[in-house]
């Protein structure tokens, strides 16, 4: 069980989550870092009195060192040199990394060498570095617990498999996102508000985007290859509105396992940090005879292409899914500035798959600078059919 923790990301949903399971389980925190949440910074800082605290640039590190200068047991740093500080501090056990975005890879990987434990909640890691990450961590003998639901959902039904032979598919299920049921006129006229209304789960802008798109499920089917050492070909998505089935393995003799529970991160959360026991959770218990109809369904991928583009990217293998992850970062963050349309998100993936040629390479410099090429792929693209983003 984890004793002191390190959250990567902790002004974020699932960071601000992790501070409320680790309050809970009595847990020290040695470290937090953040975007630009100044204020919100300032707050977790004074609660938890970590030893380090990190803000993205030294402008607004200077501002938090002012704001705690009557907490001088707390030592504030900035940019990439401080977040890679956070993950690999020596007091930390366990590292949350919950930032998002290629911006995750580089401390993973510091935190990994380091043998942290690591409650993973950044899949753009395993989705852009997949091969190189689990290589560290079995090199390094760092454990990666992941904390998405869905993955935490195999993991579990997972527990005590010794041959992963008997496994013959994982199951993956999508809420569908705000956008399920609707067709590709209503799509082209679909607004970031309109994105933004998730069913069932409270994140932060840029992963809800991603569901309504169903790109994000495809960075799932890639980070579950990754974590589990599992072919595409083994991998299926299933949308299931509820989300109170999270996923499930199917076993050669025909039995499925299934991990079910109220949509509520801090459940996954916390078994990343207390793993292999379990505790009281904050979260409501799940009650069958209340929660309604289960339901499943196949994915609409002619409506909702950018999953079909994922699963693509993750046959070809090699940097094809560090092009498809940094193209569709560009892209929806200007979806989230009301800068391009819908499917402009699919196109310009599109795009940048195109033209980017993916290699074989599984090194970190292969990975940044597949992600940089598609990153300025992309946005040529949108210069070209006049989207100024």
């Amino acid at each position: 069980m984890s004793r002191v923790i390190s959250v990567l990301g902790s002004t974020g949903s699932i960071g601000r989550q992790t501070l409320d399971v680790a309050e809970k389980l009595g847990l020290r925190v040695a470290a937090l870092t953040c975007g630009t949440q100044l204020q919100r910074m300032e707050a977790q800082c004074r609660t938890f009195r970590p030893l380090l605290a990190v803000m993205a640039d030294e402008t607004l590190a200077r501002q938090l060192r002012d704001r705690l200068s009557d907490l001088p047991g707390i030592r504030v740093a900035s940019g990439e040199a401080g977040l890679l500080e956070a993950a690999s501090l020596p007091e930390a056990d366990t590292v949350i990394t919950a930032v998002v975005g290629m911006l995750g890879l580089k401390p993973t990987l510091a935190a990994i060498r380091a043998g942290k434990r690591i409650g993973l909640a950044n899949k753009e890691t395993l989705v852009c570095a997949g091969e190189l990450v689990m290589a560290e961590a079995e090199r390094c003998g760092a454990e990666i617990i992941p904390v998405d639901s869905e993955h935490s959902a195999i993991f579990q039904c997972l527990m005590g498999n010794q041959d992963r032979g008997e496994v013959k598919r994982l199951i993956l299920t999508a809420s569908g996102g705000a956008f399920y049921g609707w067709t590709r006129a209503q799509l082209q006229t679909a607004t970031k508000d309109q994105a933004l209304r998730h069913p069932n789960w409270t994140m932060g802008p840029k992963i809800t985007v991603d569901c309504a798109t169903l790109v994000n499920k495809g960075l799932e089917f890639i980070e579950a290859m990754r974590l589990y050492d599992m072919t595409p070909e083994q991998i299926s998505i299933v949308i299931h509105r509820q989300s109170i089935v999270h996923s499930l393995v199917e076993y050669r003799d025909g039995a499925m396992l299934a991990q079910l529970g109220v949509p509520d991160m801090r459940i996954p959360i916390q078994l990343a940090l207390t793993y292999p026991h379990r505790q009281e959770n904050p979260a409501q218990a799940l009650d069958l005879l209340s929660c309604g109809p289960l339901t499943f369904a196949a994915p609409d991928l002619e409506t909702f292409p950018c999953l079909g583009l994922a699963m693509d990217a993750a046959r070809v293998g090699g940097t094809a899914c560090a092009i498809l992850n940094g193209a569709n970062e560009v892209a929806a963050a200007a979806y989230l500035r009301d800068k391009i349309g819908f499917y402009d998100i699919s196109d310009g993936i599109s795009a940048a798959l195109d033209q980017v040629p993916a290699v074989q390479d599984t090194s970190l410099e292969a990975a940044l600078d597949a992600d940089r090429q598609a990153r300025a792929a992309v946005e040529a693209y949108y210069r070209r059919i006049g989207k100024v983003i």
